[in-house]
């Protein structure tokens, strides 16, 4: 039986009026191909459904995110049914996430069956803002005491949209009780902490869904 992935991306597209945002593409479309690879069946599901705008610094014309490109035409909007069936789900980010992820209820309640569940749970730079409003049924955080990266505080300061964030990721998971680690700004990094899987940025997507790959077939 093939395993089941499913991926939950941003519909939210702007940072201010002049600066636009979205989904951070190579978070996406490289943890797709990755699991394609492995032949798992992929579901693409968005905060609202619907075409998903991508962050204008993050487009690239690479053949081999073309399919992976196209399943954003159309997502699927995500919903409390998503919570079973699959074997995992994936967070790309994109500054997108800081403003959709974290109050979502759906998202909220289908993460915190998965935790319960103990199923694995994969998500990259900002796609961790998904994880710090997350308990266990008895009100723990999700992420309390386990290892944990994403996109750091001194790579937002770095981009200067410190300011324009709703709260700054690396220190709200620090506050959730998070054991947060970290390499250096824009280098890959990537944690495992059993079923839980998180990246730091951009360039840790592939490493990120590889650990999740790991985390399945284990």
């Amino acid at each position: 039986m093939s395993k089941k992935v499913l991926m939950v991306v941003t519909n939210h597209t702007k940072i201010t009026d002049d600066h636009k945002t979205g989904l951070w593409l190579e978070e996406f479309a490289v943890p797709y191909n990755v699991f394609k690879e492995k032949g798992y069946e992929i579901k693409v599901t968005s905060i609202e459904g619907g075409e998903v705008a991508l962050d204008p610094n993050s487009i690239e014309d690479r053949a081999e995110w073309k399919e992976a490109e196209a399943e954003l035409e159309k997502t699927h909007k995500l919903t409390k049914e998503d919570s079973t069936g699959f074997d995992a789900i994936f967070l790309p980010g994109g500054h997108g996430t800081m403003f959709d992820f974290p109050d979502s209820k759906t998202l909220q309640y289908v993460l915190q069956q998965y935790a319960e569940e103990d199923k694995v749970i994969g998500s990259v730079c900002h796609g961790p803002s998904g994880l710090v409003n997350v308990t266990y049924l008895d009100g723990t955080p999700i992420v309390k005491g386990k290892k944990v990266s994403a996109f750091t505080d001194s790579e937002e300061k770095e981009m200067q949209l410190d300011e324009h964030m709703p709260f700054m990721l690396e220190s709200k998971l620090r506050e959730k009780g998070a054991n947060f680690e970290h390499g250096d700004n824009w280098e890959d990094y990537s944690v495992r902490d059993g079923n839980l899987v998180t990246g730091q940025n951009p360039q840790s997507s592939r490493s990120t869904a590889d650990k999740v790959v790991e985390a399945l077939e284990s």
